[in-house]
């Protein structure tokens, strides 16, 4: 399941989702089934230091070198 804002779509094999720039996606598997995610990024910038984890309700830590929002 991909929730963008209020927005709930469950996605199916070979389905995707674009998730808008600025938007707060959050990601979850209901199924039993497990799930491999392909992120593809499009754009001017393609770097991975434009990535920001916001805070979650799991309390997991940043990764070492993002920073926590």
């Amino acid at each position: 399941m991909v929730q963008v804002g209020e927005r709930e779509m469950i996605v199916v094999e070979n389905q995707s989702v674009d998730i808008p720039k600025a938007s707060l996606p959050r990601l979850s598997n209901p199924g039993r089934v497990p799930v491999e995610i392909i992120e593809i990024q499009s754009g001017s910038y393609l770097e991975e230091d434009d990535i920001v984890r916001f805070d979650d309700v799991y309390g997991r830590s940043p990764a070492q070198g993002e920073e926590k929002v």
